[in-house]
């Protein structure tokens, strides 16, 4: 070291003092204290630390104390891991200051924060203040369609989204009752017309309307989007596309079928693309915070539901093999033909180890019973494993969510001021 008095240097961050010889500071694991070693004046001093002591040879750093500690702890004995109570991203960021990586915390530490990262890319990309005239309009565009509770107009196309959600749910699930259904009973030539003029009674006619709306507001929020390939990614907006195209493919068919032949065969696929307009309830995610909760917590707990899914297929593994065994395949002299294979087995193990218990086939020999109960109990005890991870995410998902949505409405309680 090139500047300084004394044999030793002494680290003040946070009001916490760290004395070091000249000689570690050279070959110090954290950057920022390493190029201390080579500067030669005060103003090389001042470009790596906040304040300098010559008299005492003090380096002052104001950044935090304890996040230095568990640095500190790295540095002698090889773990970095987040101080307890502390942002991840907060400790990311020292951690950046004194010269470390993502790479240096243990494993636990990386995918705590790699969620971190990804929630605030995902949820906070958008608030990124726009720097042209024309910026800021798109930006507010954006969040008038993307943020339900960011202005007042936002809430009015919210609710008129909603409104239109429901009615086109309200005749979906009426053209499913009898007297709605009647028409499709007819002649192939009768049901040809039928469907070529059903565009025009009053059911069709909403549909039309609601499909139209749904249309608009696609196309629009995807010409605000800021990235049009990050916007076909998003799984909300994959939704809406499943929601709007089989009308317009059941359009399509209903045009160039006619009187065809194969009409009966093309209305079977007409009703099956009119049902996947079941996908529209989806829509109301974007509203309400309650499914938003639940989509970003299946997001974050994949690997929780991965497990739960292994868990449960190796218990349906075994106890459908043994299940099979000792109904039907010992001979005892009663063979029970509800477990003639083990695939007919799995399905008696996946109601019995979620306790639902429809009845329809059940064990008659006296190790069947036994093993069915020890099936019950293992079921219980396995898929509580996972749930306790799955809530604290849930709730901790929720208050993030509840935390953005009350930003947004402050901005909403000003514009009513202003």
């Amino acid at each position: 070291m090139n500047f300084g008095r004394g044999p030793s240097v002494v680290l003040n961050v946070g009001g916490t003092r760290y004395s070091f010889s000249r000689e570690v500071l050279k070959d110090f694991p954290l950057r920022r204290v390493s190029r201390l070693h080579g500067c030669l004046s005060e103003q090389d001093v001042l470009e790596v630390c906040d304040d300098y002591d010559r008299e005492r040879n003090e380096y002052f750093f104001d950044r935090h104390s304890e996040a230095f500690g568990f640095i500190m702890l790295y540095v002698r004995h090889g773990h970095l891991r987040f101080v307890p109570h502390m942002c991840e991203l907060s400790f990311y960021n020292e951690m950046i200051y004194w010269g470390l990586e993502g790479s240096h915390l243990d494993y636990c530490c990386q995918r705590r924060l790699d969620d971190r990262m990804s929630e605030t890319c995902t949820y906070y990309a958008a608030e990124e203040p726009p720097g042209a005239e024309g910026g800021k309009w798109l930006e507010r565009m954006r969040r008038t369609f993307e943020e339900p509770t960011s202005s007042v107009a936002a809430q009015v196309l919210a609710t008129v989204s909603i409104l239109f959600v429901i009615v086109s749910m309200v005749v979906l699930c009426a053209s499913t009752l009898p007297e709605w259904r009647a028409p499709e009973n007819r002649s192939v030539e009768e049901q040809s017309r039928y469907t070529a003029e059903s565009v025009r009674e009053p059911s069709g006619i909403i549909e039309a309307i609601c499909i139209g709306w749904f249309t608009a507001e696609c196309i629009v929020r995807f010409i605000v989007s800021k990235n049009k390939c990050e916007f076909v990614r998003r799984p909300l907006n994959i939704i809406d596309l499943l929601a709007i195209t089989p009308y317009y493919i059941s359009v399509l068919m209903t045009v160039f079928t006619g009187e065809n032949s194969q009409l009966q065969r093309a209305g079977v696929t007409l009703r099956v693309l009119r049902m996947m307009r079941i996908f529209w309830v989806i829509k109301l995610a974007r509203h309400f915070i309650g499914l938003q909760t639940l989509g970003l917590t299946l997001k974050r707990c994949y690997r929780e539901m991965v497990m739960l899914l292994v868990f449960i297929c190796v218990a349906m593994a075994i106890f459908s093999a043994l299940s099979q065994l000792l109904e039907n395949g010992l001979d005892l002299g009663t063979k029970n033909k509800d477990y003639a294979s083990i695939p007919a087995a799995c399905w008696w193990v996946i109601i019995s180890m979620t306790t639902v218990g429809y009845g329809d086939m059940c064990p008659i020999t006296v190790p069947g019973r036994i093993l069915g109960g020890i099936c019950v109990v293992s079921g219980i005890v396995l898929l509580a494993l996972p749930i306790t991870f799955i809530y604290h995410s849930f709730v901790q998902c929720y208050h993030e969510l509840k935390f953005r949505s009350a930003r947004y409405s402050r901005s909403l309680s000003a514009e009513f001021l202003n």
